[in-house]
């Protein structure tokens, strides 16, 4: 299924190279998607599997590489565009990733039941049994996880996707901040560099003081860098530092959601069952737009980034006391 999903990045990327048509830049980005997530999900299903006693630290190593990669290429991409154009970034960049999945995907393989046997026993409520993917679908506690995910990615995305337009209006995109990289060039990297970090970090830190304690920690925090970057952004530091910590805030959704939905629902079937739930960070995609409505609305990017920390805020009281409690009552009922 990895090397499946690295041919299938490459062929997207080189239909994006030789794309001449809106069209074709969604053909490319389909099938680029389909490879992108069979990787995705295929290595996450595996961290959770082989690591039950440190799920959210092995989920968050894996899921960094998302973050941390696209640090690594903000640079090259860029010279690439600048020196060869953009068709040529596509191409040579498309079909080397995709000859390194696929040769990396040779060395994978699931665990055997007796690899798992001597694995110490985890700090934090785990399943008894697996659940397969209909019951998780039948089952609120999934829903919960859902629809946090949602309103934490959406926020995020709000946010996140928009960084070279919000750094443009609040006129510090070209500004110099240190070693001649201007606040955009260098927001892009420290984002993408704390993006990959948050990851493994707050997923060591919920093996340790559980799932729900650890969402409260980290989506405060995000709550807060929200307002911060909205009322002192137009700084060009301030734009930089409290950017990197909306991200180093936000990536950690994809350490913590999949340890605490295999911790809840099982490892036999972790791999769909984290699935399903990914969908919601496409679900949220949909609700971005609402960030240039309010925009357009108010005249600004202030009440965007409030209603961003609500939402967060929102998620953290569900965290402590609506997912936790159902939590620990469907573990103790086994």
């Amino acid at each position: 299924m990895v090397a499946f999903g690295g041919i299938m990045v490459a062929i997207g990327w080189v239909i994006n190279a030789y794309a001449t048509s809106l069209e074709m830049l969604y053909l490319g980005a389909i099938v680029s998607g389909m490879g992108g997530g069979a990787v995705y999900a295929t290595c996450i299903g595996m961290a959770v599997k082989w690591f039950p006693d440190r799920r959210g630290l092995a989920v968050g190593l894996t899921a960094a590489g998302y973050g941390a990669g696209a640090a690594l290429t903000v640079i090259p991409i860029r010279y690439v565009i600048d020196n060869y154009g953009y068709n040529t970034a596509f191409l040579w960049f498309g079909i080397v990733q995709g000859a390194i999945v696929f040769v990396l995907a040779l060395l994978l393989r699931g665990p055997e039941p007796s690899e798992m046997a001597a694995a110490p026993p985890p700090k934090v409520m785990q399943s008894a049994r697996s659940f397969s993917p209909q019951e998780v679908l039948l089952s609120p506690l999934f829903w919960l996880l859902y629809l946090m995910f949602v309103m934490v990615s959406a926020s995020g995305l709000m946010a996140t996707a928009q960084i070279a337009p919000i750094a443009a209006d609040f006129k510090v995109a070209d500004q110099i901040v240190f070693w001649g990289a201007t606040t955009l060039t260098a927001a892009l990297i420290i984002d993408n560099l704390a993006n990959g970090a948050a990851r493994p970090l707050f997923g060591w830190i919920s093996d340790n003081i559980g799932r729900e304690r650890t969402m409260a920690i980290a989506f405060g925090l995000g709550g807060i860098a929200y307002w911060l970057l909205g009322a002192l952004g137009t700084a060009p530091w301030a734009f930089v530092l409290f950017a990197g910590l909306i991200f180093l805030t936000w990536g950690e959704i994809f350490s913590l959601f999949p340890s605490t939905c295999t911790d809840t629902f099982g490892s036999k079937f972790a791999t769909v069952n984290l699935s399903l739930l990914y969908t919601a960070k496409g679900a949220s995609a949909f609700l971005v737009p609402i960030a240039n409505i309010v925009k357009s609305a108010t005249g600004g990017w202030h009440m965007v980034f409030v209603v961003t920390a609500l939402m967060n805020f929102i998620v953290v009281g569900l965290a402590l006391f609506v997912l936790k409690p159902l939590r620990q009552h469907m573990l103790a009922k086994g």
